[in-house]
This record gives C-alpha cells, structure tokens and sequence, in this order.
C-alpha cells in the first residue's frame, strides 16, 4: 500500500510554498494547506469529485497537509478522458474493504481481523471467525445491506497517529494478534508511530489499523458488492490460522458496478477452462501432475498453426531454428544467475545416482544438501526455467566474425517454473510451458534495427489476429539495484534503445520501474481482449550483461575480439498461456484459418451420402480440415451440433446439389443459408481465406 506522505514541520518553511500541478500552472501559499483546500481553489466542480490526491507522485488522502514544494495532481473518479482513475477505484476499494469489514464484526461478533487490501478484481479482508462460526455466500445478502446502511451515513475516514508503544497498547487491549503482529512489522521497518482510521470519529466510531489512504467519506463509495468466500492462510503458511477471506468489488458508481459485474458474466462464458473441455482442445490429469498441460488433437492443431504462422516470418526475417534438450548441469544457470536469482521459481536439482549415494553414505543433510549446491561444492542438473543459457552456448560453440553477426536462433522451447499451487490456472498459469523464444547476437550498432525487426513481428500477429488494441510497456530497473546483474552503464544503454524503440511503435508507452528481468530491460505488449481485460503478450528484452558472464565475443573489423549484445524475444510468450488467452478472446470460435475443424459436411438424407463424402475429399485434397457427419440426425440436429462445436463454415447438400456439383453455404453465427455456390468456387474461396489467414475472406463473395 503506499505510505502516507511524510511532512516537514511548519518551522521547516523559509519561502513561499509553491504548488505545481499536472497542466504546468503553479499555486503559491504563505501557510500549509491541504490537498482539498488547493481543489477548491481550482474550482468548485474539482472538489466536488475530489477522492484523494497525488503528492510527488504519491497517493494520499484529500486532507493531507501539504507544507513543501510539491507537485500536486487530484485523483477523481475518471480521468480527463473519460476513463476510470485507478488511483480513484484503488481508494475506493481500499476504503470498502473498511466499510466490509465494519459491516461483518456488527453481524459476526467476536470476529478477529487480519489485513484487507484492495488488489486488481477488487479487495479481500482476511478474518478470523469465532469457532463454529461458517459464513457463507448465504450471508452475502444481510452484509451488503450493512454496507449499504454504513455508506449511506456517509461518516469521514478519519486518520489519526500514536506514538509506537501507546499504539501497541492499544492493539494488545483490544486482544487481536493479528493486529499485533502487523504493527510489530511495520515497527520493524522503522516506523516510529502507528496510524489509525475510523470511520467517523475516532473513539466513537469503528476503527482499523490502517496506513491508508482512503476517499474522504463512505458516501464516496458509490457501489459495492461482495463477490466471494474462500479459505486463506496468516501470512500464506498452512501451518498457521485458517481464516476466511472475503472478496468484494466497488466502483464511483453503480452504473460502473453493473457494467462490471456483465463483463464478469461474460468472461465465465469465455472461461478457456470449460471451452477448453468443450471443445476437446486440452486435458490436464493429476496424475501427469498439476499445471502441465496435455495438448489433444484439436489444441495441438491451433497450437501447430500458430508455429506454422510464426516460423514464416521468422525464415523471412533470417532466424535459424535450434533445438535443445530440457535439463542441464546447475553450473549453467550459476553463470546465467538464474540460480540462484530464480531458485525459488525453480524445480529441485537433480542430482545423479551414484553421487547421491555417496552423500547420502556421509551422513549428508537436506539442509547440507541444499547448502553444498548453492555453494557449487557439488553439482546436479535442473529442468531449464530458460532456454537462453542452452542458445548461448550454440552461439559459443563457434569462432565468431563481425560479418557473422546479426546470429538469430529460434526455438518453441519448453521451460519449467515452480508455481505454487493454488496460483495454477488452467493455461494462462502452469508448470512447464513453450516458449516461441529467440535469441539475437547482435553488435552494438545493430540493436535499434534488430529491435524494430522483433516488434515487427510481434504487430503482424496482433494485426492478424484483430488484437489491435494493446500497449506498450518499457521494464526498467527499481532503486532496489541488489536483484540486478552487469554494470550500470550497459544498463543505461540497453534502457535507452528499450525507450526509443517504444518510441518508434506509434502507439501509448509507458515505463515502469522495477519490472526489468534480472539481466535487462523488456518491452512488453500489453493487449486488450474483445471484453476489454488486459493481458501481457509478447517480450523483447536487450541484454548486455548475459553476455558478459558468459564471455562472449566476436572478432571484429580490428581483429580485435568484441562483446556481442543479446536480445530476447518471444512474440507468443507462452504458448499455453497464448492459447489460453486467445480461447477467451475468441470465446472458442476461432478464425477459419486457427479452428480445428475448418468446414463440417453435412447431407439432408443418406441419399446424399456419396455426394457428401466426394464434398469432403475436394476439400481435403485442398488441406482444409474438414469433417462428413454421416449420422442419422436430422440434418436441424447437424447444424445445431456444428454451431455447438463452433465450425466456422458448413455446407448441406442434397441431391440437387449433386446434380448441380454445387454446396449451400452455411457460417458460423448466422442462421440462415449464405446461399448456393458451385463446389471448386467454394473449395477455391475457402481455401484463399484460410491461406491468407483472413485477409480474403469467403464471406465477401455473399454480399
């Protein structure tokens, strides 16, 4: 959560307090003020939709007081656009997850509280309830009326501070050792007080252990509602209290709140989960294991044709394709860094047979175990988290020149990562997961144009599957520099041809720090699906510093041996999460050109059957995947079942069409014939759309 803004003393003041706010305009004051007060200067409107405020870029409540120069932005429900604020639904939130919490210890006495946060579907309060005490989804109903009666008050969140051992105090009279515990952890971070905020006035009304912020009043909550009930553990360790955690959404309106709570109702429709069940495109078995995912022959074929598409342009484009095999000593990764920086992502290492045995005869620990390996003294293998180390010692296997370089290898590589259990989902969060991963060794002077070649690809997918609305974000270092590896002036230059290549794209870029990978900066798409959820697709990555640790060199004009720089590139990303994601976009009706079955042959009776069979060979023989359902099902029932199964075209004949060598044209989503075409045109034209992936689509020929 952020922290509370730190203010200087008023003797602190030597000049005239200046104000700069977000259009470049300055306000002067000779006294502290507050945020709300510098709102209603601006205007009257401002501090009416007023919810909280940005001090240096901090959020804060509206009655912060501020007593130094600053730059000053108020944070209201929607932006200038028209867009919701999401500072203003992070208050918003954070402030309901009090007003739910007050709401279930008046219903549920005796109920303890642990931490409530507002998080990215809404907010969640951990809880502890008394024993034989069950809340249920039967419950939701008598809470929301609650929170409709506390936000109707609409009573002031009011901060106020103790010093440290009176607000300890406090905690331990009121006998909760949650409480307790979350200010010994903010004690030993440094704070020196404790801050508090009831809902109305402090000592009369409920109050929480809070940092803050929050909008000014409940009444500032347009709509709530409570979403769900699950079990959670304290701090995530099951060996300690189960409690309940509740989650809720809210939003500045209810209007807001209904369009969200459609847009839910749909995404459960769009579940890749149950399509994916549906539609026979994946499998996932316990006993093969949790988060590993079993690709049936209708997903292998959406997920063939997505290599396919890939693997062209990256012939064109001068990608050599390499394979490499899925472990590899520990040492690899010991000079990669990822391990130990991603030990704790990672599988256990492997450890050979015979040297087992021999630790094992010593007497050897786990704990020695694990100790020896960190430290190198002994080696094993690991199930390879990245396929990097693996294409840089291709790349190594071989004296280099200058004139050799760019050297781009492409593999669809699969990778494990350990992800805890209850973090799996489906594809979009698994266990072991393929990459479309390439690595570039460029020279320095061919970064920019090797970039803009790697985001080339990455918009010709999105352009040709229709994801056209995404963008861009530049992952750039944190001040916390322990978690990165290489020198700072090889990450100043590999940031700055991140920002200019971004810059280049001509679509909204942001920069956010601290989401670097540990060894570079990244470019990642971000892209908005059909119902508007946002999903992170795609990555180039410049990296100077694998390299390095690698010693990797090239000889150059001068004869003299140089460092290659390295990209990272994967278009796809994970192509389980891909798939994933694309299923949901699609709602499983893929284009004809990605669907499984591309056209479903269907007869009016038996009579026709032989026509009907000759239909599907024409179109096979034109490898287009087509099926003859040559059941007894009135010929209603087929189109049904086809529609159900989400084909994109189907065709019916009978024995005029025989006689005619002619198909009547059916398509997905429409009720109604297209109409009748001879078989080669239809053929012909079903087979233009799917080899130009859409771009001439057969449904143009029925204007």
């Amino acid at each position: 959560m952020d922290r509370q803004v730190q203010m200087l003393p008023p003797e602190y003041l030597w000049w005239m307090l200046s104000i700069r706010l977000p259009d470049g305009s300055e306000r002067t004051y000779d006294t502290p003020v507050t945020a709300a007060r510098v709102a209603a200067d601006i205007g009257a409107g401002l501090a009416r939709a007023a919810l909280g405020a940005k001090v240096n870029g901090e959020l804060c409540d509206l009655n912060t007081t501020i007593d130094r120069d600053c730059t000053l932005s108020i944070v209201t429900p929607k932006r200038r656009d028209g867009t919701i604020d999401d500072d203003a639904i992070f208050l918003i939130r954070h402030s309901a997850a009090h007003v739910m919490a007050e709401a279930i210890t008046r219903l549920f006495p005796g109920v303890q509280l642990v931490y409530g946060p507002p998080v990215d579907a809404g907010f969640y309060y951990d809880m502890s309830f008394p024993s034989g005490v069950s809340p249920s989804s039967d419950d939701f109903a008598k809470i929301e009326a609650e929170m409709a009666s506390i936000i109707a008050e609409d009573r002031p969140f009011t901060r106020y501070e103790m010093a440290l051992d009176q607000g300890m105090s406090k905690l331990a009279s009121e006998g909760s050792k949650f409480k307790i515990d979350n200010a010994t952890r903010a004690k030993d971070a440094g704070s020196v007080a404790l801050s508090f905020y009831a809902t109305g006035t402090p000592g009369n009304n409920w109050e929480d252990l809070c940092r803050g912020p929050h909008v000014p009043s409940t009444g500032r909550i347009g709509a709530a509602k409570i979403m769900s009930i699950a079990s959670s553990y304290w701090k995530g360790d099951e060996k300690l209290d189960r409690l309940s955690r509740v989650y809720g959404v809210a939003f500045a309106t209810k209007g807001e709140l209904d369009a969200h709570l459609a847009l839910l109702d749909e995404a459960k429709k769009r579940d890749h989960r149950v399509l994916g069940k549906q539609l026979h495109l994946f499998h996932t078995d316990d006993r093969v294991g949790p988060g590993l995912i079993l690709w049936t022959p209708n997903g292998a074929c959406v997920r063939q044709e997505l290599q396919s598409f890939i693997s062209e342009e990256l012939r064109k484009q001068g990608y050599h394709q390499v394979f490499t095999p899925h472990i590899a000593k520990l040492d690899l990764y010991r000079t990669s860094g990822h391990f130990p920086y991603y030990q704790a992502s990672q599988y256990p290492p492997l450890i050979e047979h015979e040297q087992l045995a021999a630790l094992a005869a010593e007497g050897c620990t786990c704990g020695d175990l694990a100790n020896r390996l960190a430290s190198g003294d002994i080696d094993g293998y690991m199930l390879k988290p990245m396929n990097c180390p693996h294409h840089i010692m291709i790349y190594a296997s071989e004296a280099r020149s200058y004139r050799d370089l760019p050297v781009r290898l492409a593999e669809f590589g699969t990778v494990y990562r350990y992800e805890q259990s209850g973090e799996i989902g489906g594809m979009t969060r698994v266990r072991g997961f393929t990459q479309d991963d390439a690595h570039l060794f460029v020279r320095e002077d061919q970064i920019a144009e090797e970039v803009l070649g790697c985001l080339s690809i990455v918009k010709l997918i999105f352009g040709t599957l229709g994801m056209t609305d995404y963008r861009v974000r530049v992952g750039l270092r944190d001040a916390d520099g322990s978690k990165y590896v290489g020198e700072s002036s090889n990450w100043d230059k590999a940031e700055q041809a991140c920002r200019d290549a971004a810059r280049s794209l001509g679509v909204p870029f942001s920069e956010e720090a601290g989401e670097a990978a540990f060894y570079g900066p990244k470019i990642d798409f971000i892209v908005k699906d059909v119902i508007g959820r946002s999903w992170q697709l795609g990555t180039v990555q410049v990296d100077y510093n694998l390299p390095i640790r690698f010693d990797l060199s090239y000889a150059g004009a001068d004869n003299k041996a140089h460092r290659p720089v390295m990209i990272h590139r994967a278009p796809f990303g994970s192509m389980e999460r891909f798939v994933g994601v694309l299923i949901e976009h699609f709602a499983g009706a893929f284009p004809t050109w990605l669907s499984p079955e591309q056209c479903r042959v269907m007869t009016i009776s038996e009579k026709s059957d032989l026509y009907g069979r000759e239909v599907r060979d024409a179109l096979s023989a034109a490898r287009i995947r087509a099926k003859f359902d040559d059941s007894n099902d009135r010929v209603q029932s087929k189109i049904r079942a086809a529609a159900e199964e989400k084909i994109p075209w189907q065709v019916v004949v009978g024995p005029k069409d025989a006689e005619s060598r002619s198909v009547s044209v059916r398509m997905r989503g429409r009720q109604e014939n297209l109409g009748t075409m001879p078989l080669n045109a239809f053929v012909e034209g079903l087979a233009l759309e799917i080899s130009s992936r859409g771009a001439s689509p057969l449904s143009a020929r029925f204007s």
